[in-house]
């Protein structure tokens, strides 16, 4: 006889038939899918990952600088890795970023909208100034005017911002373990039911994070201490996802040993039901990259080791 039990309650997503579907999925059948302009692609070499990933960066700000434009990012903080690697590129290859407006996509907040400040370790700002910003010469880095963060006194006027510089050329980002994108939470579907359009519409706001995301970046970040890590942030919302000219989404959940949180629901948000529960369907409706590390594609299996 077949051992059935429910979903845990505190997980917003309860549609299990959905969820046993996509962890069948094989690696070998994962960069498939219906959307062709939805491309998934899988990279194996965890350097290599990280190359790539900054060469995309770098090579959107070359492209725009050639033509005279000026380019507008959507950027997360993690992973860090392709910034020290874009970085080096910039300064090694003198690119000038005068033409660069970047909009970091999410701020640890607390319970008033309070944002992290600069000087706090585990500040979305020191981490992007610490890893890239601060790394690139003074001479060639953008202006600091260009450098925008959804901090309590900015997130107002955050959407408006990107819209009056005509949108986000790219916004880049990953999926977290509830299915976030940005700090755009599972559980803030509730509040749009099966409405995607509305969803979709949906601006900056102030956000309670899940627990799958508390104990997610507790793991990464703060030395696996829940109780380090800030309960609320300001984040963008699926608007300036869905509004950007492209996306370029990056998973790279692989702990090593076999082990990677992200491998299930790198399947649920690009192959499973688009809805408002995981909130990373929403990049399968639109044009855009999704790539894996090798170890996030690998087969889902219960390891009993």
């Amino acid at each position: 006889m077949s051992f059935r039990y429910g979903l845990a309650k505190f997980i917003p997503f309860q549609d299990r038939a959905e969820c046993e579907r996509v962890r069948q999925i094989k690696k070998a059948e994962i960069t498939k899918h219906p959307n062709p302009e939805f491309r998934i692609r899988v990279i194996e070499d965890k350097d290599e990952f990280y190359f790539q990933f900054a060469l995309d960066i770098v090579q959107r700000i070359v492209r725009a600088r050639e033509r005279g434009e000026t380019l507008v990012f959507i950027l997360p903080v993690g992973p860090v890795p392709q910034y020290l690697y874009a970085a080096s590129m910039i300064n090694a290859f003198r690119i000038p970023l005068d033409h660069l407006y970047t909009f970091n996509m999410d701020e640890y907040a607390d319970e008033e909208g309070n944002t992290a400040l600069l000087d706090w370790g585990g500040s979305f700002q020191k981490a992007m100034w610490e890893n890239f910003f601060g790394r690139i010469d003074p001479k060639l880095r953008p202006p600091e005017k260009n450098i925008h963060f959804p901090t309590k006194k900015a997130l107002p006027d955050y959407a408006r911002m990107i819209d009056d510089l005509g949108g986000a050329d790219c916004c880049y980002g990953g999926v977290g373990w509830c299915g976030h994108i940005a700090f755009w939470e599972a559980h803030l579907g509730f509040e749009f039911g099966d409405d995607l359009e509305s969803f979709k519409q949906a601006g900056p706001r102030h956000v309670e994070l899940h627990p799958m995301t508390i104990m997610q970046n507790a793991l990464h970040s703060f030395s696996g201490d829940w109780s380090w890590v800030p309960p609320y942030a300001n984040t963008i919302g699926p608007a300036q996802i869905v509004n950007a000219k492209d996306r370029s989404f990056w998973l790279d959940g692989y702990i090593g040993g076999g082990v990677s949180w992200q491998r299930f629901i790198a399947r649920l948000a690009a192959h499973g039901r688009v809805n408002t529960l995981v909130p990373a369907s929403i990049l399968q409706t639109l044009p855009g990259t999704y790539t894996m590390l090798g170890g996030v594609a690998d087969d889902v299996v219960i390891d009993m080791a």
